[in-house]
């Protein structure tokens, strides 16, 4: 396989239980390079756990990681410099600006000093963040928290970036300004796998997709090929709840 053939992100047969309740189960999943990825499927899928396992956060039970080549747990130097990561509730350095909190990381990659300073400045005011980069992390909102996140993720130009719901709290107009972010990254060559609750977010932004449930990826593939000839919404609750029969509403809302 040449190298620009390999995918992005290649997961094979992750596994994690947590005594009796398997988490992830077996999970194969290939992010084609230069895609625009999406993962979804319902709370207690294992979306999270497989993304942590996938990126390093987390040890699997079994099952391999590679990334752009680089197997997350045997090759971690190599895998890490190509990978930008906005985990599911991201620590932070909490008494640290938002600035500092950007030169802190890119010093400790080992980008040069004037380097860093100039992507600092360039993602502050990308992400509206320049009229608080003198204020706490702690002090941040939960939209602002995660726009510094976006930030420490895309610091270094990995050729590959992980995001757990990078949307969630944040204003429309600051994402509109992700979302434009992360498709110009897309069209020039570089990989984003995105998870998200919202379909119509994936849809618009997203040229393949998976479905979690159960801890298993239940469809993937391009997203016409998922989709077929409904919404996503429909294609998605048709695979993780083909037999529902519960009630469509509240009985007291009458008829």
């Amino acid at each position: 396989m040449n190298k620009t053939d390999e995918p992005a992100l290649s997961i094979r047969g992750l596994h994690k239980s947590y005594g009796s309740k398997v988490s992830v189960n077996r999970v194969d999943l290939h992010v084609p390079r230069g895609s625009f990825f999406g993962l979804v499927g319902p709370n207690g899928a294992g979306k999270t756990t497989l993304l942590s396992m996938a990126v390093g956060l987390l040890r699997p039970d079994a099952g391999t990681s590679v990334v752009l080549g680089s197997d997350v747990w045997s090759d971690r130097l190599n895998a890490k410099r190509q990978l930008g990561v906005l985990p599911d509730g991201l620590a932070l350095p909490e008494f640290l600006t938002g600035r500092e909190v950007l030169t802190y990381l890119g010093r400790l990659r080992g980008l040069d000093p004037a380097l860093v300073d100039a992507r600092a400045q360039e993602l502050l005011t990308m992400m509206g963040l320049v009229d608080a980069e003198r204020t706490l992390v702690v002090d941040y909102s939960t939209g602002m928290r995660k726009k510094i996140g976006l930030a420490t993720a895309l610091l270094h130009d990995p050729g590959l970036l992980v995001l757990d719901e990078p949307f969630e709290a944040v204003d429309p107009l600051s994402a509109v300004t992700l979302k434009r972010i992360l498709t110009q990254l897309v069209a020039q060559g570089r990989s984003v796998v995105l998870s998200s609750h919202v379909m119509t977010l994936v849809e618009e932004l997203c040229d393949t997709v998976a479905v979690m449930s159960n801890g298993r990826v239940v469809a993937s593939g391009p997203l016409a090929q998922v989709r077929g000839k409904v919404t996503l919404d429909e294609a998605f609750v048709a695979l993780v709840d083909p037999h529902s029969g519960g009630p469509e509403t509240l009985s007291w809302l009458g008829t």
